[in-house]
């Protein structure tokens, strides 16, 4: 299953001669697949001591038994695989493979050969195979397919499962390449090449394969729910990746050559002038995917290698605007509920970008909105629209700021006014301003946790008895990527990991995470959920902030009041198993002023245990 590098003659108890390599020939010795394992953190000496002796009973091959337990995920397998054999390695998946390949040899040869076709580029086939060290295999393609083959590492497990789906009918390849019905994509706003250009560049962007990639690339970001798309130029062609619950993830590398075509045709449909390639340009586009309207955000920026393409995804069907959909847990959401009941004042959503807090405040909206109600937001831009709110796109080419816009909102009758961010003092200003003349304010800033907005807001000029009449709450947030359900098991985390998170008294405590699978692209994750620290602005907090009182007694006085810190969020969250403690650890943040609300998370986690 797993190439010829993890054999059992490889791995310890094996009586079989050692490979060429090992002898004492002056060659460097190969690698074992088991201690590369182990060396990467993936595996350890007990697990794999204990997967031998099971292997020496069934004669089967050591990475086959280690993926099949759950042992070690397939992407760090082949990870191993490919360093301990020296050759690139892939675990294959729809938009790495050309379906069409499939065809230039029989199902049987494939299966036999445990190979599969990726891509033809110039006469030079790459193939993922099992053993790409065979060079009959490698022959044996040659000859069938009258192709230079470039082999690369794969699971044939992996391989077995693609040539099934793609020799035996189960997927239609023209649909899969060219359909622009409602399983493709469609563009719903279209405008042409001008044919007054007349080059090279425009007649292959109009040609049908620089089109269908495009739409696939489209297409399989909606489908596996990807939020952006990175066409990126490389020394050998175009990279794409996609980013999916936060993290980015290759897609395919098309043939060289047609990166130039590509951008091209993205900045056609996102109407973008083609011809300027030496200053960034932003674009806007709506598509049709899976049956529904997709808006699709486009940005280019040019770098030393060509240009860059960055295309937002803006799916509603994955805009959650349900608050009990989000990952408060009831504490916290019943504390923001109560912030948000009040008639007039500031609540704040902090958070980096990408934490979802323009999600929060569609949330929030979405709580408080109705015929008796009038909402108006400024944004930018306007990601998704809502009923009954009124909302308007920032345009400072138009000299139409946040600011501006905000003055002008003020005299439209707001009941709830929503700030996409405030950015400047005069934005802050206005915003106090309208929280203080009976407004209900919603806003976002950038702070790395509630109490720091205090900080952050009288750093840009707001006199600290101001806030203190108008701010009403803080809500600070991360998003942690939840357990793939699929793939799930228990584990029990490192002693550093819960000495990290508070609570090394948890050493027993089982946790889970996910080992990967097909479904979760091998991560183990799939989704997410929000971590909200909520601070709401009591008596005694209001007078602190009057007095400007520091940063670090606001955390303890929120402390004492029973509010818990990002991180004590995220521990109750992973010991809840909705994701792992590692997970949490990498999303949240403490220093050493920190270091009391980490022993306080040692006490939330005893009671939610």
């Amino acid at each position: 299953m797993n190439g010829p590098g993890d054999r059992q003659s490889e791995e310890k108890g094996g009586n079989a001669p050692p490979p060429p390599e090992a002898r004492p020939s002056g060659k460097p010795r190969r690698l074992r697949v088991g201690d590369v394992l182990i060396e990467d953190g993936v595996l350890t000496q007990a697990q794999l001591d204990r997967v031998l002796s099971q292997q020496r009973s069934t004669s089967r091959r050591l990475g086959e038994l280690l993926v099949e337990q759950g042992v070690v995920p397939p992407a760090a397998l082949v990870r191993a695989l490919s360093r301990a054999l020296g050759i690139k390695g892939v675990v294959l998946r729809h938009g790495l493979i050309d379906p069409g390949l499939v065809k230039l040899m029989p199902e049987e040869d494939w299966l036999r050969l445990k190979a599969i076709p990726m891509f033809r580029v110039r006469g030079v086939l790459t193939v993922a195979m099992a053993e790409p060290q065979s060079l009959p295999s490698i022959d044996r393609i040659r000859a069938a397919t009258k192709l230079k083959v470039r082999p690369v590492l794969a699971l044939d497990s992996n391989i077995v499962e693609y040539v099934k789906k793609y020799s035996g009918g189960n997927v239609d390849v023209d649909a899969f390449l060219t359909s622009l019905s409602e399983s493709g994509v469609e563009v719903v706003e279209r405008e042409r090449v001008d044919e007054g250009a007349g080059n090279d560049l425009d007649r292959m962007v109009e040609g049908s394969p620089i089109v269908n990639l495009v739409n696939v690339t489209f297409l399989q970001a909606v489908r596996d729910k990807a939020s952006d798309i990175h066409i990126e130029p490389d020394k050998r062609g175009t990279r794409m990746r996609y980013r999916i619950d936060g993290v980015l993830r290759d897609l395919m590398k098309p043939p060289p050559g047609l990166h130039a075509a590509i951008v091209s045709r993205v900045k056609v449909i996102g109407k973008m002038d083609i011809a300027e390639k030496r200053t960034p340009q932003e674009g806007r586009v709506r598509i049709v995917a899976e049956g529904r309207e997709i808006d699709l955000r486009v940005s280019s920026i040019p770098t030393l290698l060509g240009e860059k393409i960055v295309v937002r995804v803006l799916d509603k069907q994955n805009l959650r605007v349900r608050m009990e959909d989000l990952g408060f847990r009831q504490a916290a959401l019943a504390t923001f509920r109560r912030v948000l009941d009040q008639s007039h004042g500031l609540a704040l959503v902090t958070g980096p970008t990408g934490s979802g807090k323009t999600t929060t405040l569609y949330s929030a909206m979405d709580l408080l909105r109705g015929p008796e109600v009038n909402i108006v937001t400024v944004e930018d831009p306007v990601e998704y629209q809502l009923d009954l709110v009124n909302q308007i796109q920032v345009n400072e080419q138009c000299g139409l700021g946040f600011a501006r816009a905000l003055r002008s909102i003020l005299r439209q009758d707001p009941d709830v006014i929503m700030v996409g961010e405030i950015r400047d003092q005069e934005t802050a200003r206005v915003a106090v301003q309208a929280a203080l003349t009976g407004h209900l304010v919603l806003a976002t800033l950038h702070t790395n946790d509630a109490p720091g907005a205090v900080a952050r807001l009288t750093d840009m000029g707001i006199e600290p008895y101001l806030l203190s009449a108008a701010l009403n709450g803080v809500v600070a947030q991360r998003l942690a990527r939840t357990n793939c359900s699929n793939c799930e098991t228990k584990y029990y985390p490192a002693e550093q990991a819960l000495e990290d998170a508070g609570i090394p008294d948890k050493a027993g405590v089982v946790f889970k995470k996910g080992v990967g699978c097909s479904q979760c692209h091998n991560s183990g994750y799939l989704g997410r959920l929000g971590v909200y620290e909520v601070m709401e602005v009591t008596a005694t907090l209001k007078r602190m902030i009057h007095r400007n009182r520091p940063v670090h007694e606001l955390r303890e006085q929120v402390s004492r009041e029973g509010g818990l810190s990002l991180r004590q969020e995220g521990v109750l969250l992973a010991l809840e198993g909705r994701t792992s403690l590692e997970e949490i650890l990498r999303v949240t943040q403490h220093d050493e002023e920190d270091e009391p609300s980490v022993k306080a998370a040692g006490e939330a986690g005893k009671e939610a245990a």
